[in-house]
């Protein structure tokens, strides 16, 4: 059996976030049943281009919904409550990704769905909390890596404010929320008694400076963008000058520097005074760039990776086209053909894990309420009611 086989979990949600963590738990096993409202066409992932497989489903939808199901639901509507605690009543969490002040507002707090499953765990994502004076504010992952100071972080020194190419905050935050849905729902298993339990954009992009917060916290040291990528303490950890483009080395071990002057044919910059330590390496960067730079010109990077085989740490710098082509992605089942309905061979980035003798489903993300009728009627709803919520528009 998977990791989350016989959980179920039940998802408001819709975008990025918190799509993104639920997928984490369908991938395990866990069964994710995901509301969407037929008002408005469902999860707006739905129709975000530029590329479809049909109206209504996105590569984009596809990305962070597979393996999980669908059911239409208009919360808003006269009846809905009913239908929803019929739901929470067979489920061990639910998790939604609203604005902060909407989850007491719709009824999806443990206060308003104790009485249907008292062991129900509510994990809500928002962009700033419940509460405060930020609980009613849209927000969105671009908008926290810039007032969380990853802009100030990313790129040149002499350049524009950059953000991280990809949307590292919803899939951070929607991370951090499976993780505390799961927690939640390891205490109520033991207790017999669920929860609220909070997680937010702002708090977890906040969160993700780590290191850089405490050394500003304790001493006042304001880190800024670094030449070449650099780490801001360790050297060489950064982008060197390869004979057709760059290499990436990362020796954050001292016993790694040793190793790769020897490699690179200067065995002597490792007795230099100026750059025999991490201390001395960083008060002298600017010098061992330019000479390694010099050192690692005569290769190309593909001869200096062969070169090196694992005794450096070291990284091409790829597009995202030949970080997909790799022949180390390509061989390694790294890349999932997804048999999807409208087709066979839709391809998707692998689930990041490994569980030996069982194999992680592959399914594609579902239809718009593909699986109400059935869901529906696992719960107990006659054909008659569940024809009546359709024609009332509930469903």
């Amino acid at each position: 059996m998977l990791p989350l086989s016989g959980m179920r979990v039940i998802a408001i949600e819709q975008y990025g976030a918190g799509p993104y963590g639920t997928m984490q738990l369908a991938d395990l096993g866990a069964e994710v049943i995901k509301i969407e409202n037929p008002s408005d066409g469902g999860d707006m992932g739905r129709r975000v281009g530029p590329y479809f497989l049909s109206p209504d489903d996105s590569h984009f939808f596809e990305s962070f919904n597979r393996n999980k199901k669908s059911i239409t639901l208009d919360l808003k509507k006269d009846g809905a409550r009913d239908v929803l605690h019929a739901l929470v009543r067979r489920a061990d969490g639910v998790l939604n990704n609203l604005r902060g002040d909407l989850p007491d507002s719709l009824g999806l707090t443990y206060a308003a769905l104790k009485e249907a499953n008292p062991r129900i765990v509510c994990a809500h994502l928002s962009a700033y909390g419940r509460s405060g004076p930020r609980a009613n504010w849209p927000g969105y992952d671009y908008l926290m890596q810039a007032e969380a100071g990853y802009l100030s972080l990313t790129g040149e020194p002499e350049g524009p404010p950059s953000r991280m190419g990809l949307s590292i905050v919803d899939m951070m935050t929607g991370l951090f929320a499976a993780f505390a849905l799961l927690s939640g729902i390891i205490a109520a298993r033991d207790t017999g008694v669920g929860r609220d339990i909070d997680v937010n954009l702002f708090d977890c992009a906040l969160q993700n400076l780590n290191y850089l917060a405490t050394w500003y916290l304790n001493e006042g040291h304001k880190q800024g963008r670094e030449p070449r990528s650099s780490h801001p303490s360790l050297t060489p950890s950064q982008l060197y000058r390869t004979r057709d483009g760059y290499i990436f080395i990362m020796c954050n071990k001292e016993k790694f520097w040793p190793v790769f002057c020897d490699m690179i044919g200067r065995p002597d910059l490792a007795a230099d005074s100026n750059f025999r330590t991490f201390k001395d390496r960083l008060a002298h960067r600017e010098k061992l760039t330019v000479v390694l730079d010099e050192a690692l010109s005569g290769r190309t990077t593909a001869e200096w990776l062969e070169h090196f085989a694992g005794r450096v740490p070291a990284a091409p710098v790829n597009d995202v086209a030949s970080a997909l082509d790799n022949p180390f992605v390509r061989g390694g089942a790294r890349i999932w053909n997804i048999d999807h309905p409208e087709r066979a061979d839709f391809k998707m980035v692998a689930a990041p894990y490994g569980c030996p003798g069982e194999t992680l489903p592959r399914n594609p993300a579902p239809a718009l309420g593909q699986d109400t009728e059935r869901l529906l009627a696992e719960c107990g709803l006659s054909h008659e009611h569940v024809a009546a919520l359709r024609q009332r528009g509930v469903i």
